[in-house]
Parts: C-alpha cells; sequence; structure tokens
C-alpha cells in the first residue's frame, strides 16, 4: 500500500482539479544525468542572457560594496549606509507592480536594454563623481534611488522573459541557472570589490561595473527573436493592456489563484526572516564566535557554496513542483535554522550553514518555478512583479526587526525564531491546504512490497469506470438439411404423441 499526496499547480497532473500534464510518462521515469543539469543552456538566447547576467551581476557586487565604503566615509555613520540600501529597494515596494505591467505591455528584449542601459549610465556618473573627488553622500542617496527604479522594472521582465527564451518544459532548469549565475557573482564580486577597494579606489570599482553591462547590452542586441518559442504568445496576451486595468487583473489572478497564493505567501513570510540571515550572520561573528571581519566573510562565503550546490541540484529536478514539494522545503529550511542555532561550536555551525544556503535556494527556486509555470503568459510579469514586491518587501521588514531581536535578545535567540516563526506558518498553510483539498493524501493499493519501487503516476486522468456484464460466446453449429426422424434409415422413427383422454369420457 503507497500513500501519495495531489493538489499541485499548473501543468501537473492532479486527481481533484483534472489538470493535465505536458511532461510525457516514460520521460519522468527517466534520471536525468549530468548533462542535463545544464539543458537550458543548449538554447542559445538563453546563454547569451546567462552570461551576460553573470558580467553585470559580479559588476553589481563590486559596486554596492564599493558603494556602502564609499558613504561609510563620508559620513562615518552605519546608519547613511543602511538608508543607501533602503534607496536602492524603496522603488520596488512602491512601483513593483507597475513595473511588472510595463513587462506584460511591452517587448521584454527591449525594456531590458533600456534598464540596463540606465544602470550602466548611473554607474558612470557615479565613477565620474568619484573621480573628481566633489562627490557628496546626497548625490549617492540620488543615485541609488535612480538604479532602484530601474531596478523595479528590470526584475519583472527579465523573470519573466526567461520563460520566452526556454519554453515552459525547461523553465525549472532556466531559473536555477539564473540562480547559480547570480550565487556566482555573490562569490567572485565582493572579493573582487574589496581587493579594488584596497588597491585603486572606490572610482575604478564603479568603472568596472559600468563595464560590465556593455556584455549584458552586446548580449541582448545578439538574441534572435525567431528562436524564442514563448514570444508569439506573450506578445499575443499582452496587446492592448492598460496600466490600471492590467494592474488589477494581475492582483485578482495572484489573489484566486491557489497555488500563486500560497506560494508568494510563504515566500513572504521566509522573506521577512529567512533572507535576513547576513543581519544574523554578523552578530555571530562579532558576539558569538569572536571571528571579526575575516569570520564573517568566511561564513556569508560558506552560505553562497551551499547555496550554488542547491541551485545545481534544482537544477536536476525535471518534474514540475507542487504545492506539498514546496512546504515540504519550507519545512526543511525552517528545521535546519532551528538546529543551527543551538549549535555550540563554529565547526558545527559551519556545515549547517551550508545546508541552510542550499535549503534557501531550493525553495527560492521552486517557488518562483511554480509561479512562472502556473501564470498565463499575458500575466506573467504583473504575477512577478508582486512576487518581487513580497520578496523585497519582507525583507525590508524583517531586516532591522532581526537585527534588532539579535541586538538586545542574542544572535542565538535572533536565529531560532528566524526559524520559528517561518515553520508556524508553514505547519499553517500546509493544514490549510490539507482542509480544501489542495494537499490531499489518497491511497493507492499496490501488489508489490515496497511502497518506493513504485513508478510515478503521471498523465492520470479521472475517468468513470462501467462495469458490463460480458455476453455469451456464440456457438457456431452446422446447419442440417432434414430432421433426424425424417431420414428413411432410421429404425426406430420418432413416435408420435398422443393426446390422453380424461378419466371422465
Amino acid at each position: 500500500m503507497t500513500t501519495r499526496a495531489t493538489g499541485s499547480v499548473h501543468p501537473v497532473a492532479d486527481f481533484h482539479t483534472h489538470r493535465t500534464i505536458t511532461a510525457k510518462p516514460e520521460d519522468a521515469l527517466k534520471r536525468p544525468g549530468f548533462r542535463d543539469t545544464f539543458s537550458a543552456l543548449q538554447v542559445r538566447n538563453f546563454r547569451l542572457l546567462v552570461s551576460g547576467l553573470f558580467v553585470s551581476s559580479t559588476g553589481g557586487w563590486v559596486q554596492r560594496i564599493a558603494q556602502d565604503w564609499l558613504v561609510l566615509t563620508l559620513t562615518g555613520s552605519a546608519t547613511a549606509v543602511g538608508i543607501t540600501t533602503a534607496l536602492q529597494f524603496l522603488p520596488t515596494l512602491l512601483l513593483g507592480l507597475y513595473g511588472g505591467v510595463i513587462a506584460d505591455r511591452f517587448p521584454k528584449r527591449r525594456i531590458l536594454l533600456v534598464t540596463q542601459s540606465t544602470m550602466g549610465l548611473a554607474a558612470a556618473i557615479l565613477a565620474t563623481l568619484a573621480f573628481t573627488g566633489q562627490v557628496q553622500v546626497w548625490q549617492v542617496y540620488s543615485l541609488a534611488l535612480f538604479l532602484g527604479l530601474a531596478t523595479a522594472v528590470d526584475n519583472p521582465t527579465r523573470q519573466s522573459f526567461v520563460t520566452e527564451l526556454v519554453g515552459k518544459q525547461r523553465l525549472r532548469n532556466a531559473i536555477s541557472m539564473v540562480s547559480s549565475t547570480f550565487q556566482l557573482g555573490s562569490l567572485i564580486g565582493p572579493a573582487l570589490g574589496g581587493a579594488l577597494l584596497g588597491t585603486v579606489g572606490t572610482g575604478w570599482a564603479f568603472t568596472l561595473n559600468a563595464l560590465t553591462f556593455f556584455g549584458s547590452i552586446t548580449a541582448l542586441t545578439m538574441m534572435r527573436e525567431s528562436e524564442m518559442p514563448g514570444l508569439q504568445a506573450a506578445r499575443k496576451a499582452g496587446a492592448g493592456i492598460k496600466i490600471r486595468d492590467g494592474l488589477k487583473a494581475g492582483v485578482k489572478y495572484a489573489f484566486h489563484e491557489p497555488a500563486v497564493r500560497w506560494a508568494i505567501a510563504l515566500v513572504g513570510v521566509y522573506g521577512m526572516f529567512t533572507i535576513s540571515l547576513p543581519v544574523t550572520l554578523t552578530a555571530f561573528a562579532d558576539r558569538v564566535f569572536h571571528t571579526g571581519a575575516t569570520g564573517y566573510g568566511v561564513l556569508n562565503s560558506v552560505v553562497a557554496v551551499g547555496s550554488l550546490t542547491g541551485a545545481l541540484l534544482s537544477a536536476r529536478r525535471v518534474r514540475p513542483t507542487r504545492l506539498r514539494n514546496l512546504v515540504a522545503i519550507a519545512s526543511i529550511l525552517a528545521v535546519t535554522e532551528m538546529v543551527a542555532a543551538i549549535q555550540p561550536s563554529l565547526w558545527t555551525f559551519l556545515p549547517l550553514l551550508a545546508a541552510l544556503g542550499m535549503a534557501t535556494l531550493m525553495f527560492l527556486t521552486a517557488a518562483q518555478s511554480m509561479v512562472q509555470l502556473t501564470t498565463p503568459d499575458g500575466l506573467r510579469g504583473r504575477v512577478a512583479g508582486i512576487y518581487n514586491l513580497v520578496f523585497i518587501g519582507g525583507g525590508a521588514i524583517g531586516g532591522p526587526t532581526v537585527g534588532w531581536i539579535a541586538q538586545h535578545w542574542g544572535a542565538r535567540f535572533g536565529l531560532l525564531l528566524a526559524g520559528m516563526i517561518p515553520a508556524i506558518a508553514t505547519i499553517a498553510i500546509g493544514i490549510k491546504l490539507a482542509r480544501t483539498g489542495r494537499f490531499r493524501v489518497v491511497v493507492v493499493r499496490s501488489d508489490t512490497r515496497s511502497p518506493w519501487l513504485q513508478p510515478p503516476r503521471l498523465g492520470l486522468k479521472q475517468t468513470e469506470v462501467r462495469v458490463e456484464r460480458p455476453a455469451a460466446p456464440r456457438i457456431e453449429r452446422p446447419r442440417t438439411i432434414a430432421r433426424r426422424h425424417h431420414q428413411q434409415d432410421v429404425e426406430h422413427p420418432r413416435p408420435r404423441r398422443t393426446r390422453k383422454k380424461p378419466l371422465h369420457y
């Protein structure tokens, strides 16, 4: 007897919602090999996009390190550094939904060309100000806000543009590849930025970031629209969208579609507490393990290595994500945080920290792929804008909150609380899904001994079965010309029946 949980999202087969599946059963039975881990890179346009993103994301981390150091040098206040970061993310909180509408309304490749050019221009202006030596803090604030406006449109456009490049079959693998690209940028960028700050100064760091955008712009111009499988469908669905009506349609769909609603809810909760991990790691390095700035860099590097491993593991998964998978990964992430909070030494803390980074990346990849696969072509940019709004908004609220808790109650309690609250939210959402039938366990009887040897049941639909009584087999008999008792050669012919007379006759 085996158990199987149903209640999935489009396009996975589901017994209760009668949805279909795009993958073939024989393809799902095949274990993906090492080459399949990078299957999305077989698409030429996607290779160009990933290469451009890798260069620009590395330069972005270089600028972020140099920008924070420049503000700290000008003001001597850590609060000013926090204001710079807040101004960079504020446009996404206020205008992120409108950025999603723009992504659905206009050609995404042209939008990305504009946003990438804008970001490169902001980096060039900041480099010029740094070289002149006349830079002031209000100028850095203004350029950070200007950069945030471009990011508010760039993020949902880039996320929805991936589907047009690779199609839905390779979307999960493509999202994992993009996540791996950003993780590599987060590994290389801070180290490169620190080296530039110590040798040539902040001006050259901003210059390097401005030059990296030439790579992303060149990659976008080299793409071929004839090789984009989802381009025509996306343009047809997004033609004639009005800003106000389109915004209402995106919010209405995200609220009423269960898969999108619960995925975004989980991302918001974990974004508020779990994504603020660097804030907690600062307190661990300073007050718990007493490793200083060097130890803080080691802790972040371990998280980045775990995140890169999680991205590669997510790329090997070929089956679409279901709600039960997302809830399971979220539960593992919450439990890992709580266990890591009570570790007594640094050497036992580091493996759990790597596992934490891996689980975080797998959770974000699963949630984003679920949202992208469930959403129709004409709404994908707007739903991506809502996703970014909730994710970044949760981080903006949770960062100061987790920092305050770690400062007044200790780093261990802050990390424990950051895992406990999302765990409670995950259990509540799981119970809600079970009651509404979206997260249901179905018992399936089987003849084999081990339930784990059963092949995945894909492509099944609920059909009406009628049992009818089989008809009796028809027996063919040879035809006879005359009856047996009419034949002349019979010695004893059949006697003729006579009518009996009644007794009273």
